[in-house]
């Protein structure tokens, strides 16, 4: 390799001395998941003292991972990792819910520790929280690291902008898509291989709703694709698997593929609205 590019990389190292640590971050996030729900990874402490030094070291570490997030709309990293940690309770009430839901939904499940230990849909969830609840106090790339962190993990990327409601569901859910524009009520069941996504990837539409709006009680089966930001899935729809979705579906609406009964030219597998 020639000097000049040598250097060139030094001068971009040393320009990113003060960039966050993807490592870190993944620490961080999963020291507080544990924190919240001790069966995610136990941790002894030795008295309530020594306790309280690990949430005030877990502060620490993310004020200094605010102070180095370069979108960082805040002047005082200090006062947002407070803050953070105060929302804590609301934080940990929203996980448990879903942790609720995810128990509910699966006939497979033994217990809400074995959801916590061993449930994708927990671990990918749980970062989307914590990261959302970032994302509101003015950080962009932590909680995009939270969430990547999880997707790496797990196969399920969820943007922390996006707007999830409480009891929220995702069971299996290797290939989940859930775009930064989406609106997701309660009580919603996703499976696996789900995309809510837009209909463009054109950068002029980086600041417009371009994912869809999913109303409360709708369930999504596997391999359903839902695009737009005008397309609404109404209150109680049932959307089937691989499903192709580009309107709107009216409230208890079930969407399913119904295959053709010959195999003439032209008749071809359609969509069928309930």
């Amino acid at each position: 390799m020639e000097k000049s590019f040598l250097e060139s990389l030094y001068r971009r190292n040393a320009d990113c001395k003060n960039c966050p640590s993807k490592k870190r971050s993944r620490d961080f996030l999963d020291h507080l998941i544990a924190l919240l729900f001790p069966d995610f990874e136990k941790r002894h402490f030795a008295d309530f003292s020594d306790f309280e030094g690990h949430v005030a070291t877990l502060r620490g570490d993310l004020r200094q991972l605010l102070s180095l997030d370069p979108h960082w709309a805040s002047r005082d990293p200090q006062q947002d990792a407070e803050v953070f940690f105060e929302s804590l309770p609301e934080i940990y009430s929203l996980i448990r819910d879903d942790v609720q839901a995810m128990y509910d939904g699966d006939p497979a499940a033994r217990s809400h520790s074995e959801i916590i230990r061993c449930y994708p849909g927990f671990y990918a969830v749980a970062a989307y929280r914590i990261a959302h609840k970032l994302l509101t106090l003015g950080a962009e790339l932590i909680p995009r690291i939270f969430t990547e962190t999880a997707h790496s993990a797990t196969g399920i990327d969820i943007h922390p902008g996006a707007v999830i409601g409480r009891h929220f569901c995702i069971d299996h859910g290797t290939g989940v898509v859930i775009g930064e524009t989406t609106h997701i009520g309660e009580r919603v069941k996703i499976y696996q291989g789900v995309t809510l996504g837009g209909l463009s990837v054109d950068k002029a539409d980086a600041r417009k709703k371009r994912h869809p709006t999913i109303e409360d009680g709708v369930v999504i089966y596997a391999g359903a694709t839902i695009l737009g930001g005008d397309t609404v899935v109404g209150a109680d729809a049932v959307i089937g698997g691989n499903v192709w979705l580009t309107r709107s579906v009216e409230p208890g609406t079930k969407v399913y593929y119904k295959a053709a009964m010959s195999s003439n030219e032209g008749e071809t597998d359609v969509i069928t609205f309930k």
